[in-house]
């Protein structure tokens, strides 16, 4: 379970305080305008932002007086942070082992991990030969051998087409469910909310007052993301019947 109790963070002259709790095995998507303060609060709970005070925990400990390296976590950037020299199945054993020595079982399990991301087959290959959509499913076949509790995604659809879309946020739900995670989702698309998410936690004017079912928070007219998302919600408006 990831807590965040009015937890305020900044970045810069920006300012963000959040109280959220996100259940195990639940995916929540913290979705709101850009500067609002989503990946301010990723970073502050991963140990990479300024914090001004209030408390975070992770299955019910306290974290924020953890180095980055101690925090039960994994944050996967957008950027994916893939070794370019490193092949796709060593990218993913960093995982488990930094010197990349791995035994027999740990090989095993960076095996298992790339089919979980339905990557068989493409251990060998260095990362530019794949697609975009496959990097982000190897840097998530790392993040979640890493076996923490608690995972923060930064955008983790940005720049990919529908049907990748929708693949990687049910191989997210997926993972969320099978192994008791609890993950963090920044997205500016409520779609990707509808896809992988159980939960969405509104982040307007640097403010994150908790999370709300996902047809609350994006379809309801008194929706924090009404003006965000427009009409009716995340949903869109009819067609115009005028001549």
């Amino acid at each position: 379970m990831i807590e965040a109790m009015a937890l305020r963070a900044r970045r810069g002259g920006f300012a963000l305080q959040a109280d959220l709790a996100v259940p195990k095995a639940t995916v929540c998507a913290v979705i709101g305008p850009s500067g609002a303060g989503k990946s301010t609060l990723l970073e502050a709970l991963a140990g990479f932002g300024e914090v001004l005070g209030g408390s975070a925990r992770i299955d019910g400990r306290e974290i924020l007086h953890l180095p980055p390296a101690q925090r039960p976590l994994t944050l996967l950037f957008q950027e994916n942070n893939l070794f370019p020299h490193l092949s796709v199945a060593a990218n993913v054993g960093l995982g488990l082992r930094g010197r990349l020595r791995l035994s027999a079982d740990e090989a095993s399990r960076v095996e298992a991990a790339l089919a979980d991301c339905r990557l068989e087959g493409l251990g060998p290959r260095l990362p530019e030969a794949l697609s975009g959509g496959q990097r982000r499913r190897a840097a998530l076949a790392r993040a979640i051998l890493r076996d923490r509790p608690a995972l923060l995604l930064d955008e983790p659809f940005e720049g990919l087409g529908p049907a990748l879309r929708e693949a990687l946020a049910d191989l997210i739900r997926r993972l969320a469910e099978g192994r008791g995670m609890a993950v963090l989702m920044v997205t500016h698309d409520p779609d990707d909310a509808r896809r992988a998410a159980r939960l969405v936690a509104p982040c307007v004017d640097g403010r994150i007052a908790g999370a709300l079912p996902v047809a609350e928070a994006l379809d309801a007219p008194a929706s924090p993301l009404a003006a965000y998302l427009g009409t009716r919600g995340g949903q869109r408006p009819p067609p115009s019947t005028d001549a």
